[in-house]
């Protein structure tokens, strides 16, 4: 009996990694970044082309109204202005429902849009899909995408309260540099 639950645990441990794995490579510095077309939390549908000649902050977040993802989108929001001076646009991907996004953007006035991810095709094209089995969430990532549509740099380390600050830093270095 000890063996048929140990085997049960291992095939279960073993099943778990792999769908982990099969959630897809990051995207290169340098590559085209994944297309998407998703609804935000009013409905409207926006695609990777609408952001062409812009800069764009793609960051991907586990759930709507937690403590981390609700700082890393206030601080956003907080910044926007900056963000925007500097030629970019902000869009927050999660596996939550348009809905569940028009509450967590009216509770917080997030003026940006959120993507609703519910299919969790993008986040997989991504590579920030966590598969854990019986539910699946967005990783903490980001992924700054040139006017041309091109990853820029990706942030697979995201410390919430710093984030937006560090995105703007490196927008400046990049700016600096294509000039």
């Amino acid at each position: 009996m000890k063996w048929f639950i140990l085997f049960g645990l291992l095939a279960s441990a073993i099943l778990l990694v792999t769908q982990m794995a099969r959630a897809g490579e990051l995207p290169k510095v340098g590559e085209a970044a994944p297309d998407f077309n998703l609804s935000d939390q009013e409905g409207k549908p926006h695609q990777l082309k609408d952001f062409a000649g812009q800069w764009l902050v793609l960051y991907f977040y586990p759930k709507d109204d937690t403590p981390g993802c609700t700082q890393e989108a206030c601080a956003f929001r907080d910044d926007l202005s900056k963000l925007t001076n500097l030629g970019a646009q902000v869009v927050g991907i999660s596996v939550d429902d348009g809905a569940s996004h028009a509450e967590f953007a009216k509770k917080y006035h997030l003026p940006f849009p959120l993507l609703a991810d519910k299919s969790t095709e993008v986040a997989a094209r991504y590579g920030a899909l966590r598969d854990l089995g019986v539910f699946k969430i967005a990783k903490r990532y980001t992924f700054l995408i040139d006017p041309q549509g091109k990853v820029a740099k990706v942030y697979e380390k995201v410390e919430t309260s710093k984030h937006s600050t560090e995105i703007i830093e490196d927008l400046k270095q990049l700016s600096e540099k294509g000039k």
